[in-house]
């Protein structure tokens, strides 16, 4: 209640249409603690864009990169951005929604109102951006690289890639997957999964192994600086997947800690998972399969051993948290554009199959994809031409030309650093 009183309030105070609207750098903080940034170009076009930051420190930020604000700013967007609730945790899902609408409130009753309001995020802040979308309370969005399939669908298949690799890489270890005290103990655990990959690298076996526990990530095949493996190049691929995942396990592991902070439990979880069914649906099931031919291995067995083995059970509560507060329900109220690149190892691409499959307006929704790898590894013109599409669609009422050619050459008429975007229809996202 004390939350929305002062919101009301900034509300009522709020000048209804300011002959020039306040220039400058500004900040401040919310009830809850929240602090937050903007920034108000000298000529202001008029659209207020809500950046919400990923997973990290609750650090207030209105922009991905120095680049991209000066970039935003030289076109006349205003930007603004909440750290979210800094007594949470860093999964700040609890917060997040309602800290950046209040924050636009704030910005506004400084500066002046917006004529529009645009949702803009980044990885963890992409989701947030999708629920903003929901909420009927901004005029459009932007997500990139965003978990938009929800953090239900990340911490399950996430959790069903851990026990994987803890079950056929050590057997006869009992290694903590979930339910860590603190962030040191999540460490731990990352730190032991990476050592057994390693060692796994070593055999054929182990790295049939490997592949298969890449299958339930949904982890990609292309890791930067390396050629793109051919679609029949299995070991390639496995040695890509290999980089991927010995340079991001630790961070996806530490990451449950705080999600389960947030949650108050782990939404995974792995009893009842019929793991030969998930990796038929898998694309990556023909490889896998070759992987354990050429080895000599029995993939049948592991299969069945892993789903005899698998007990870790739902927490019910943890999991409606999770529904309430850190999922998408698809249900758009306003247009969005969604940026992703094509080998994404942190929320891979597959996602983005999955959140279209849920839109319910799919009029509202359009994608489009980078020939990149790396996680949100947008160049400045991506974003910037993302941006004037999405407030090109909330002027006019209809989306211009969000092909992939329209893009680039959206992005390479503002003279930054081009872009990259291809045609492309993600894979099928493995989750329980």
């Amino acid at each position: 209640m004390k939350r929305f009183v002062i919101v009301l309030a900034a509300v009522l105070l709020m000048p209804l249409a300011p002959a020039h609207a306040e220039s400058g750098h500004f900040t401040g903080a919310l009830a809850d603690g929240s602090t937050w940034v903007a920034d108000v170009p000298a000529e202001w076009n008029g659209t207020l864009l809500l950046y919400s930051h990923g997973f990290g420190p609750l650090i207030a930020q209105d922009a991905p990169s120095p680049a991209v604000a000066a970039a935003l700013l030289a076109r006349g967007y205003a930007l603004a951005g909440s750290s979210y609730d800094p007594d949470g945790s860093w999964w700040a899902l609890g917060s997040a929604v309602e800290d950046q609408l209040d924050t636009a409130t704030a910005v506004a009753a400084l500066a002046g109102r917006p004529k529009r309001v645009i949702a803009f995020g980044t990885s963890m802040g992409g989701l947030i951006s999708a629920r903003i979308a929901e909420t009927g309370r901004v005029d459009g969005a932007l997500t990139t690289c965003g978990i938009v399939a929800g953090g239900v669908d990340l911490n399950a298949y996430q959790l069903t890639a851990e026990y994987t690799l803890a079950r056929l890489l050590a057997p006869s270890e009992s290694i903590r997957l979930t339910g860590f005290a603190t962030q040191a103990d999540a460490s731990a655990t990352g730190a032991i999964l990476t050592q057994l990959l390693k060692d796994a690298q070593a055999t054929p076996a182990g790295r049939a192994r490997i592949a298969l526990a890449a299958a339930y990530l949904n982890q990609s095949a292309w890791f930067p600086g390396m050629d793109k493996p051919g679609p029949r190049d299995y070991g390639g691929q496995e040695a890509q997947q290999y980089q991927w995942m010995t340079s991001v396990l630790n961070f996806v592991v530490g990451g449950r800690y705080w999600i389960e902070l947030a949650a108050g439990g782990d939404s995974g979880w792995t009893a009842g998972v019929d793991f030969a069914r998930l990796l038929r649906e898998s694309p990556h099931f023909a490889q896998v399969a070759a992987l354990y031919r050429s080895a000599g291995s029995n993939l049948r067995a592991d299969l069945a051993d892993l789903t005899s083995h698998a007990a870790i059970p739902r927490d019910r509560e943890a999991l409606g948290w999770m529904l309430r507060t850190s999922t998408p329900t698809g249900r758009l109220h306003a247009p969005e554009l969604n940026l992703h690149t094509i080998s994404d190892q942190l929320v891979p691409v597959e996602q983005e199959r999955a959140y279209a499959s849920r839109v319910t307006r799919p009029e509202l929704l359009r994608q489009a994809f980078v020939d990149r790898a790396g996680h949100c590894a947008f160049t400045t013109a991506e974003l910037v031409a993302g941006v004037d599409a999405v407030q090109n669609r909330v002027v006019t009422g209809r989306w211009g030309d969000v092909t992939a050619a329209g893009l680039n050459r959206a992005a390479a008429a503002l003279g930054l650093d081009g872009g990259m975007f291809l045609p492309y229809r993600p894979p099928h996202l493995v989750t329980p």
